[in-house]
């Protein structure tokens, strides 16, 4: 077995056995493309079944010197489940990565907005534009619902279900799950369907999806990321945001305004509810005045 047979029997495992995403799949083949590299760069001859942990060390320690700890320890986790997918296909005995250990890094909070940000980012849209009103949407969506950027440009119409106020959500792994939409929400979608899209023509094979670019095609992630990139600027933010931040500030203002932890966590579609978690850590005065308004000791 060479690299390229390797890595493609890999996707292949990652996709079809474990229902990993387009993207996830991506990302874990781009890292492992930078130890094959590393290989090609220095001329080792060595196959992925007779590589031994001191080559891997040694790739580790040159890529050490231009990325961060946490860009390692993604990589590191990505070549261990890579070996061990040789292993539970019988094509190794060993795993040369388990010696290795990941650098040390703190957990990352996720960074958040305010409502009168969020509103103010909304604000700076031009619905003068024929864009406009799909930008507002989107940004809506993004934060009355909690979705992540693959979720929201992947959503269709036939996903919408405002009689019984939820949409259908296709998560990580294809998994889908229904989430509750509110009333702002629903109005902006429906001013946008109503009024631009209708109104579009729409590509072939484009016809269900919710969010268009001009040329009545799905639209990408990275529209996504510019859409906002601009907004903040032009709004004079200086956060460093993206479309999880929307994300981030949904069960962010959930949980302060008492919402359930576990409601929050079937919201996100996250798997464990130690990922929601994060959100317990991220705004600690908040933390402290329900302590102080609402623990016997403090009630006089």
């Amino acid at each position: 077995m060479n690299w390229m047979q390797g890595l493609k029997d890999y996707q292949h495992y990652m996709r079809i056995e474990r229902g990993l995403s387009d993207n996830s799949v991506a990302g874990y083949t781009q890292d492992l493309q930078k130890l094959v590299d590393y290989l090609n760069e220095f001329e080792i001859k060595v196959s992925p079944l007779e590589i031994q942990r001191e080559t891997i060390q040694q790739f580790l320690y040159e890529l050490a010197k231009v990325i961060n700890p946490r860009s390692q320890a993604r990589i590191i986790s990505g070549l261990k489940g890579f070996f061990n997918y040789l292993i539970f296909e019988d094509y190794r005995e060993d795993n040369p990565m388990d010696l290795i250990e990941s650098p040390k890094i703190g957990r990352k909070l996720p960074d958040t907005l305010s409502a009168t940000e969020i509103d103010t980012l909304i604000g700076h849209i031009d619905l003068s534009k024929s864009e406009g009103e799909r930008n507002r949407a989107i940004l809506e969506t993004l934060y009355g619902c909690g979705l992540r950027v693959s979720e929201l440009i992947n959503l269709k119409l036939s996903d919408l279900f405002f009689e019984e106020d939820f949409i259908q959500v296709t998560g990580k792994g294809n998994k889908q799950r229904f989430v509750p939409i509110g009333p702002i929400t629903k109005k902006y979608i429906g001013l946008y369907s109503n009024e631009v899209r209708n109104h579009q023509r729409i590509a072939q094979g484009h016809e269900d999806f919710l969010f268009l670019n001009r040329r009545g095609k799905q639209l990408t992630r990275a529209m996504i990321f510019t859409i906002i990139k601009h907004l903040a600027e032009k709004a004079g933010l200086q956060k460093n945001i993206s479309p999880h931040t929307f994300r981030h500030s949904f069960a962010t203002h959930l949980l302060e305004g008492g919402a359930d932890l576990r409601a929050i966590q079937q919201m996100l579609g996250h798997e464990s509810i130690t990922t929601t978690e994060v959100y317990m850590h991220v705004n600690r005065k908040y933390l402290a005045d329900v302590l102080t308004d609402h623990h016997p000791r403090n009630k006089q």
